[in-house]
């Protein structure tokens, strides 16, 4: 999990470290970024923020928060009900359908991820819901080129072949596949890398590893793997279609749960507490939660990480090649909530008070620049989507020696650092002079 400090320094260095989808060692990356005259941040200034405004702000703010979460929740029933199907009748249609289906369900949880990071609430939960990178083997069967965590003693483990894994001295039943069973096997061991539940097993579960490397193609797992009796293929399929069942039923669990958290109305829920909370502090939380992801997050982390290695093992999606939808809707989010208006899943537009509205107030240059380096990022990235319809993936893009490629998506990189000075001078314009996690993390 990384942890980002946004400084006032002209010179911002943050370390990354991570581990690949399936690789063995740990890596360091260095992201440095440079504030530019325009977007250099000011000492704290006195201004006065009108509260009921600024009230109005983080009120639309948990609007919006309720309507992705409400839009992933539907989402993941829909996959739900695709996957029943798919599983009555496992065949190359049906498994293409439920892909499909998966895909889909990731537009809207993408965009709620810049909701993380400044509410500990979220950010706590989503372990269980979207971590990567994972160690598929801890899942599945795997090829035998398959590299793993170093140190992860359960990399191996295959839940789906055994019934009880060994864990250094300790034996584990997995006698039961169930969704409360899975979720107590996250990060088995100790090891970040043993991830049982959430958006990226379905996904190596629909599509297995990919392993074109950083060639043309993604995962191909066969229908047959869940099937049963005559044609089926991988081994024990029956425990392969429970464990589908089961991580997808928890998934759709733990979204209606961040729903109920962010319903309005209620007395006693996160969304209470959140507007409950002096207006700064509210401020506070969504600027450092669209400074995190657009930093930290997606521009180091799940962008140069995998660019500076030329791994395709390193991509978001890595079983799947969504990655560029999951960078595009990413940074899509940022925008949303900038500029207080998100497009449901049923298209319905939801508008309101935003926060650019409240930093026009204070400096009409910030504002226009903040809209400006947004709309510049969504173009840099939407680029990636353009050659992903063309048949280049982001695995291809980020390839030692596609110096086009690299090109694409080290642009993408320069544009959300710039957008991130740019998110920072924003918030001094608020008297939010600094986004430390210390401030932006407080108890909630």
């Amino acid at each position: 999990m990384i942890r980002i400090l946004l400084a006032t320094a002209s010179l911002l260095a943050i370390t990354i470290y991570f581990a690949g989808c399936d690789k063995g060692k740990d890596k360091a990356v260095t992201l440095t970024q440079t504030t530019n005259a325009t977007a250099q941040i000011t000492p704290p200034i006195a201004i006065q923020v009108n509260d009921i405004t600024a009230k109005a702000v983080i009120a639309h703010y948990a609007d919006i928060a309720f309507a992705v979460y409400s839009d992933a929740e539907l989402a993941a029933k829909k996959l739900q009900t695709t996957i029943d199907i798919f599983l009555a009748n496992p065949n190359v249609k049906t498994l293409k359908m439920v892909r499909n289906a998966w895909i889909t369900s990731r537009v809207p949880y993408l965009q709620s991820e810049v909701f993380r990071f400044g509410n500990t609430i979220i950010d706590d939960w989503e372990s269980q819901v979207n971590a990567w990178p994972l160690d598929e083997g801890l899942i599945d069967y795997v090829d035998k080129s398959y590299e793993h965590a170093l140190g992860n003693s359960s990399a191996n483990a295959n839940i789906i072949a055994n019934t009880e894994i060994q864990i250094g001295e300790d034996v584990v039943n997995i006698k039961e596949i169930t969704p409360e069973k899975l979720a107590s096997l996250n990060e088995l061991g100790g090891s970040e890398a043993n991830v049982a539940t959430g958006y990226h097993v379905i996904e190596f579960l629909l599509w297995s590893q990919d392993l074109n490397g950083t060639g043309p193609g993604a995962g191909n797992r066969p229908a047959s793997d869940y099937m049963t009796g005559d044609g089926a293929s991988g081994g024990n399929n029956e425990r392969r279609r429970t464990y589908l069942h089961a991580v997808t039923e928890l998934l759709v669990s733990d979204l209606k749960e961040m729903v109920g958290n962010w319903k309005p109305n209620v007395t006693d829920n996160y969304r209470a507490t959140l507007e409950a909370e002096p207006t700064i502090n509210g401020l506070r939380k969504i600027l450092f939660g669209m400074g995190s992801l657009s930093m930290g997050e997606l521009a180091g982390e799940r962008m140069l990480a995998g660019l500076e290695a030329g791994s395709p093992e390193d991509e978001q999606d890595c079983f799947s090649d969504n990655t560029h939808n999951s960078h595009f809707y990413n940074a899509k989010g940022i925008r949303n909530i900038y500029l207080g208006e998100y497009t449901r899943t049923n298209g319905t537009k939801i508008t309101g008070a935003s926060l650019s509205s409240l930093v026009a107030k204070a400096d009409q240059v910030a504002d226009a620049e903040l809209k400006a380096d947004l709309a510049i990022t969504e173009e840099k990235i939407q680029i990636m989507i353009d050659h992903a319809n063309n048949g280049e993936h982001y695995d291809q893009l980020i390839a030692a020696g596609n110096y086009t490629g690299n090109k694409i998506v080290r642009d993408a990189i320069t544009a959300l650092v710039k957008q991130t000075n740019a998110i920072e001078a924003a918030a001094s314009k608020l008297g939010i002079s600094n986004l430390y996690l210390d401030t932006a993390n407080h108890k909630l």
